[in-house]
């Protein structure tokens, strides 16, 4: 609670990027009946103020969650040259170890950086959503198992992190059926593209027909 009540008393130093008060409208922190909903609402809406845009939306991410990353991070995302060297510095990136052309390993790299550790524990929790992003997840688990896929979701996270901060856009969730519609388009495409290298074409199975090559 102490280290709560400090950290808002650093958020109060930071200038507002947007006006508090049609956020606590809209989060309806003003109409929360239970006072422990009411001031969560409200340090979810200072959040955003300070920020410029609001964060939590972000699949897996809480309010402490956000603060925490800020804590390390700070707001100004121009520190980085990109949402890629942002991912390297926080080490949510594949460490790829490559001889001879060959990878030998793509092991995540371990660090103690508490941003880094926010957002593993963000990814962890979006696997079990319903989201696009927690779809994601789930397929690279199917393929490559959970500790490479929760490490996938973060660094993803991570760049939407930083494209959010930076350029003040809003994350908007299109959900799972959205993400396995469009992987899907582009497994279709990867494979019709195979398949023209290769002198084939892919043709749509109709069921009750007896194909004979």
């Amino acid at each position: 609670m102490a280290c709560e009540k400090h950290i808002e008393q650093q958020l109060e130093h930071f200038e507002l990027k947007l006006d508090l008060e049609p956020i606590l409208k809209q989060n309806g922190a003003l109409k929360a009946r239970s006072a422990q909903v009411r001031l969560e609402r409200q340090r979810q809406a200072h959040l955003a103020s300070v920020c410029g845009v609001d964060l939590t939306r972000l699949p897996g991410l809480s309010t402490l969650a956000v603060e925490t990353i800020i804590a390390e991070t700070g707001l100004d995302m121009n520190c980085w040259k990109s949402e890629k060297h942002f991912c390297s510095w926080l080490k949510v990136c594949p460490d790829n170890r490559i001889s001879g052309g060959k990878v030998l390993s793509s092991r995540a790299r371990k660090t103690k950086n508490r941003a880094a550790g926010m957002f593993r524990l963000a990814a962890q929790g979006a696997m079990q959503s319903k989201s696009a992003i927690g779809a994601f997840i789930r397929r690279i688990r199917a393929r490559l198992g959970a500790p490479t896929a929760i490490n996938a979701g973060a660094n993803k996270l991570t760049r939407l992190f930083y494209r959010m901060l930076k350029f003040g856009a809003a994350y908007v969730e299109q959900g799972q059926t959205y993400y396995e519609e469009r992987y899907k388009e582009r497994l279709l495409h990867n494979l019709s593209k195979r398949a023209k290298e290769l002198g084939f074409q892919l043709t749509p199975f109709q069921p009750g027909t007896v194909s004979v090559s």
